[in-house]
């Protein structure tokens, strides 16, 4: 299958998405890496495309930094690491959901040995110190991030951005999934979805292609912060639009079949391997025995320069190093060869294709079903990761179908608008699941048959589990309980295994409800479900009973013998809760046919649910609030202080041209149409506010800037104003007068045309009150521009007009309209003459009709 070009992705999703509704809407993507964000905005008449950066830079580094007071994100913060090492924060996708002492905690350390971090005391996860007294936790860095990206997408929407979706990798766990939707609430956004990042390829696959025949691809993403491979189905059918319909469309299925990934072969550990090398070399040539690792600045340089050689070494097999005053003083210069960086990576290399063998066993699929491998992320760039999947798997299966960079961002943009009723897309079905090797167990507490306690554990969520899936236990309980959701085998991937843990409220009071009715042995019932975004969440609690309701015919029955049954109290002894999906069962119809003598409605009562989370604690909701206003803060800081530095450029701007043009000639236009006292009062103010902008600007609010501005521009206008009118008051004057020329034509032409209306006995066009008007209203404007004419040209150059080409331009215009408006009125039909009766019309004419005369001729004469 052939590879379709970026462009036409972008032209054929512009088609497919030409059906805005009327109610605008955005949708923001974020495929946040730990190198590289790419953001992607869709919303109605928008062409659908990534975000710029403010650089016009298609990818932004994943990084914030300070430089003082003053933040910095992408390129400029890592520029800056070097100068201030502890003030840039990069790679903190490494630490999302991650407690203070695990793996990835030891591995960020390792890359950024100078950042202070200490453990957050609440949750354990990781804050950064700043400076003193100041901390940030690292959602809020990330939160940070997602607020810059978030000011680019509005920037573009030309409206606010509230909805978002971010891509994440299929095996974060609820806790990562939890830091990451923490970060977007205190970015002042709202998670629509998380999507995996996998997942969203595929659908960025899929949408310019179809699949008349089930087709199998692995895509491999390859990144700074984990190798992934997502095994994917795909396939078009044609179905009808609505049960109903006879029309049809084409459906294309997206199905997640397996997965496997690495967080050691990774981008990020290549670079750390690349920085050691250099550091090795640089004390071998300079430091006789000494150690770079406590020179921080050092250090940072090396990270830098080390994620630039692997970049080259993709496309080179040697890369020059040169940095001048690296360390005390020392250029450091030097090679590195595409070998040597090999050999210090050698033990990655079969870790490159495991994440594939794990997703085709997961898939139970083989190799040969698969179409192709295709290859997305920077790191597949690399040749010894391309090498080891070609060596392993062949190179006929490697495909390069999707924009390795931007395929994730487009196909969560897309996956995105699916989501939303503000767009209409092309039908991409996307079937995802539980793809990160845990079982979701739920374990609660119950009396045995002797008497003891012992703790149940049961699998309700197992691996592989399709988002979007709910299941539902039930107890037999007449008193509050509590349950433990947790991971299994969790200790074996390095995160805790204890999710949360709930408390069921009321059962007793329910219970009591129930068996009041009539209901025989109620029933407690849990659900736990999966969601969209990969998130385990507990939908609701109940007590359920079947509510007898007896009918005459049973009440007949009763009186003359029978009995009826009575109601007994659950017991726990024994108990044990089974699982099941949802069924009709708890909302099964009361209805009952009418020979039953007894009938059954269901009933449930709904119980409250307490939830404790028992490692990594989510924010609550007041914490949000303290921390969004510490961020808001923080922007609304940068904001005013950007304000202040633009008010002060743009002061001393206007004092460097304001000082050119008292300096310029004499024939200059400032020159001619200013004044001698304006020209001093501007000198004395120009250079008083120099010294103050180099004495005592830093500690002036903006206020105060643009007044003095406002004053040295007060003095100005007046010379401005008389250049312009310079120029436009000729225009103008001629304008006038040939209005007042029309206006003079007309007035004669009308007066014509009054006098011959008279003659022709017809109706008037116009009255001589509006003539009398017209000659009035040109007489009033003629005078008023001769005597304007007159004053005008007593005037210099530098003295303030008289006639104003405003002023004129109102008054021709208006007299303008008002002939207009007369000319175009319709000239009056002429009286219509009625005929006479036949008899009438003959009379008159016997009695009109004279008498003929007898001829004279000449002769006669």
């Amino acid at each position: 299958m052939s590879a379709v070009p970026s462009h036409l992705h972008r032209l054929f999703l512009f088609l497919v998405l030409f059906f805005p509704t009327l109610i605008s809407a955005s949708v923001l993507a974020i495929d946040y890496g730990s190198d590289f964000t790419k953001v992607s905005l869709m919303k109605p008449g928008v062409p659908f495309d990534v975000v710029l950066n403010r650089d016009s830079k298609r990818k932004i580094a994943s990084s914030v930094a300070w430089k003082g007071e003053e933040r910095l994100f992408g390129a400029d913060a890592v520029n800056i690491a070097p100068r201030f090492p502890s003030a840039s924060f990069g790679s903190l996708k490494l630490l999302q959901g991650a407690q203070y002492s695990s793996a990835p905690s030891q591995f960020h350390a390792l890359l950024y040995p100078y950042l202070k971090v200490s453990e957050v005391p609440a949750r354990g996860t990781h804050s950064f110190v700043r400076k003193e007294g100041e901390e940030w936790t690292n959602e809020e860095l990330v939160a940070m991030q997602f607020g810059y990206v978030k000011d680019l997408a509005e920037s573009v929407a030309g409206e606010r951005v509230r909805d978002a979706v971010v891509t994440v990798p299929a095996w974060y766990s609820q806790y990562e999934r939890q830091a990451v939707l923490d970060s977007l609430a205190l970015a002042g956004l709202r998670g629509l979805s998380l999507v995996n990042d996998g997942t969203a390829i595929a659908v960025n696959f899929a949408m310019s292609r179809t699949f008349p025949n089930l087709e199998h691809h692995i895509i491999y993403d390859a990144g700074a912060a984990s190798l992934r491979a997502t095994l994917v189905s795909f396939h078009t059918v044609t179905e009808p639009i609505s049960p109903k319909s006879k029309k049809t469309a084409d459906v294309t299925y997206v199905s997640v079949k397996g997965y496997g990934y690495d967080r050691v072969a990774t981008g990020s550990e290549m670079d750390y391997r690349l920085r050691e090398l250099l550091r090795g070399k640089f004390e071998a040539a300079h430091m006789k025995g000494k150690s770079l690792k406590s020179e921080h600045r050092a250090i940072a340089k090396l990270w830098k320069e080390a994620s630039r050689v692997k970049t080259i070494l993709s496309a080179n097999t040697e890369s020059r190093v040169s940095i001048e005053s690296f360390h005390n003083d020392i250029d450091f210069r030097t090679s590195v060869a595409r070998t040597e960086f090999e050999e210090a990576c050698a033990d990655l290399n079969p870790r490159f294709t495991q994440p594939i063998i794990d997703a085709l066993e997961q898939a139970d699929i083989s190799i040969k079903d698969v179409s192709s491998i295709i290859l997305a992320g920077g790191v597949s760039r690399v040749p010894m990761v391309q090498s080891a999947i070609k060596f392993t798997f062949g190179e006929n299966k490697i495909a390069h179908n999707v924009n390795a960079d931007e395929a994730a961002v487009l196909g969560a943009a897309f996956y995105g608008a699916s989501l939303s009723k503000q767009f209409k897309t092309k039908d991409i079905r996307v079937e995802d699941r539980a793809l990160n090797y845990l079982d979701v167990m739920v374990s609660y507490v119950a009396e045995s048959k002797t008497g003891g306690q012992r703790t149940i554990q049961t699998s309700i969520l197992p691996a592989k589990t399709v988002y979007g899936a709910k299941k539902t236990m039930t107890f037999k309980r007449n008193h509050d309980f509590n349950i433990t959701i947790s991971y299994k085998d969790a200790d074996n991937l390095d995160i805790p295994p204890h999710i949360l843990e709930a408390e069921i409220i009321g059962v007793a009071d329910a219970v009591a409800n129930l068996t009041s009715r009539g209901a025989v042995d109620p029933l407690v019932k849990v659900s736990v479900g999966m969601s969209d975004s990969g998130m385990i969440t507990l939908h609701d609690a109940f007590v359920y009973g079947e509510v007898k309701e007896e009918t005459v015919v049973g009440k007949l029955k009763n009186l003359f013998g029978g009995s009826s049954s009575s109601s007994s109290s659950a017991s726990d002894h024994g108990e044990t809760a089974t699982v099941s999906e949802p069924s009709s069962s708890s909302t099964a119809s009361s209805e009952e046919p009418t020979t039953t003598e007894v009938k059954s409605t269901p009933s449930q009562v709904p119980l409250e649910i307490a939830t404790t989370y028992l490692s990594i604690i989510p924010y609550t909701a007041d914490e949000i609030s303290e921390a969004r206003k510490r961020l808001i803060a923080v922007d609304t800081a940068e904001r005013l202080r950007h304000k202040k530095e633009e008010a002060r450029n743009m002061l001393e701007g206007y004092l460097y041209r304001l000082r050119d043009l008292l300096e310029g000639e004499e024939t200059s236009p400032f020159m001619l149409f200013s004044k001698p006292d304006e020209r001093k009062k501007l000198e004395e103010k120009m250079w008083d506010n120099f010294r103050w902008i180099n004495e005592e600007a830093e500690s002036a609010d903006i206020k105060e800037l643009w007044s003095r501005r406002d004053d040295m521009e007060a003095i100005e206008k007046p010379i401005q104003f008389r250049y312009e009118e310079d120029t436009a008051a000729p225009r103008e004057l001629e304008n006038l007068q040939q209005a007042l020329h029309a206006g003079q034509a007309f007035l004669q032409s009308a007066h014509q045309n009054y006098t011959m209306e008279d003659q022709e006995g017809i109706s008037h066009r116009f009255t001589l009150e509006e003539l009398e008007d017209v000659k009035n209203r040109l007489k009033e404007t003629a005078d008023w521009l001769e005597s304007g004419i007159t004053e005008q040209k007593k005037l210099a150059k530098n003295d303030d007009p008289v006639l104003i080409s405003a002023e004129m331009k109102a008054r021709g215009v208006t007299l303008q309209n008002h002939v207009l408006k007369m000319s175009k009125r319709k000239f009056p039909k002429p009286p219509v003459k009625k005929d006479k009766p036949k008899e009438e019309k003959e009379g008159e004419k016997e009695k009109g009709e004279p008498k003929e005369e007898p001829k004279i001729t000449h002769q006669d004469l």
